[in-house]
Parts: C-alpha cells; structure tokens; sequence
C-alpha cells in the first residue's frame, strides 16, 4: 500500500504565518499611502493659504483680482489683471471682466508665491492655468459659497477648494488634523465644487452622514468623490 503525503502542522503553521505577514505588509503600505496623501493635501492647503496671505501683504490686494498686476509682475499679461474690488470671483458668479480664480495662480506663481508656472486663460481650469491635487481634480481659490453647510444658504466668503475625487474618509482625516472634524462648521468644510473642467459634483448625501444634530464625514461606507474648503 501506497502511503499518502500531506501537510504537518507545523508546515501549515509556517505558510499562515507567511500568510499574515504578506497581508500585514499590504495594510500597512495601503496605510502609508493614504497618510501620504492625507499629508499632501494639507500641505497643499497650508502653501496656498500662506501665499494668499504673502500676496495680500505684499500689494495690498489679492492673486486674481489685482488691476495692476500686469505693471508689478514680470511676465503677467493685460489680460490677466483683476478689477480690484476686493473679491476674487468668476465671471459666472457676479465677477466682470475676467475669471479672477484662474487669474490668481497666474499672478501667485509669477509673483514667486506658489511652485510651478501658471497662465491666465478664458474659460475651464487646465494644467496650464491651475494647480491639481493628488486625484488631477483643479484647485480654486475664490470668493463664492461653495462650502458648508447642507441644504443651508451660507455667507459668500473667500476660500480655497481642495478639489474633488478626494475619498471621503481622507476628508475625515485632514479635517480631524487641521480643525473640528466637522464638515458643516469649523474653517475647514465640505464643498460641492466640482473640481473644474467638467467634473463631477461631490454629494452631500454620499460624503457626509448626519445623525441627529451631529455631521460627520463618511467613513465607514466611503464615498470616492468628496472634497473640501478651507475659509479665509
């Protein structure tokens, strides 16, 4: 009689504990490249605010809305100047003349404050006119009310979008890092911008769950298209 082969215990034992080691080395690189991200996107927002602010100081007006920026600013074209009301808007929302958010990295990043090089141009965001996050949704920096709260009618102020196809539970996380956690309430808060060119508009209902009184970002069941403001 033939005697048949098989596993021991202990040679079972050895490839379960190889098992767990592969899938513990999967979890933590996934972990890793989600704090990656989550530490991009709020050095993305802590760059653009502090050259906002550099800006302001600097002229005496803000990146997108400033009329002289064609006279102080090497390589600003004419037709990149703002109209100097104190409001970066877009010529969709209440703006004239130009579309002062797509101005503004061009006046940013000719002025030094921000990376990259960036020219003004009509119409949508493209890589040539506007930063992207790390999905390739567009940045925008303006003056509107886009953010906040749900079903509500917030005050027009000026902040700076993160841009969409962010994960929702990411948004959880920079919003826990940098204010309340909040994403109706707090300086950093939800946003239906759609991330410029033709993209998608986050939901409320998909990146948010209120509960009561209580609003929190999604982060048990994960919507994949969030994004955020950061109010000045």
């Amino acid at each position: 009689m033939r005697k048949q082969a098989g596993f021991t215990l202990i040679e079972i034992a050895i490839v379960l504990v190889i098992i767990g080691l592969l899938l513990g080395g999967v979890l933590k690189g996934q972990e890793l490249i989600t704090s990656a991200r989550v530490r991009n996107l709020i050095s993305q927002q802590d760059g653009v605010k502090a050259a906002y602010l550099g800006f302001l100081d600097r002229f005496r007006a803000l990146p997108g809305d400033y009329s002289n920026a064609s006279t102080t600013i090497a390589n600003v074209a004419g037709a990149a100047n703002g109209n100097n009301n104190g409001q970066i808007q877009s010529l969709s929302d209440g703006g004239s003349g130009i579309d002062e958010h797509i101005a503004a990295w061009d006046h940013l990043s000719k002025a030094g404050f921000i990376n990259g090089s960036y020219t003004y141009a009509a119409g949508d965001e493209t890589t040539a006119s506007a930063p992207t996050n790390p999905y390739a949704r567009y940045l925008r920096v303006i003056y509107d009310k886009v953010y906040g709260s749900i079903g509500g009618d917030p005050a027009r102020r000026h902040n700076l979008k993160t841009g969409n196809q962010i994960p929702s539970d990411l948004m959880a996380e920079i919003d826990r890092k940098i204010d309340d956690g909040n994403p109706i309430g707090g300086t950093f808060q939800f946003s239906a911008y759609a991330g410029g060119g033709g993209g998608g508009v986050p939901p409320a209902a998909g990146c948010t769950i209120t509960a009561g009184t209580v609003t929190t970002w999604a982060s048990t069941t994960v919507d994949t298209n969030c994004g955020g403001a950061s109010l000045f």
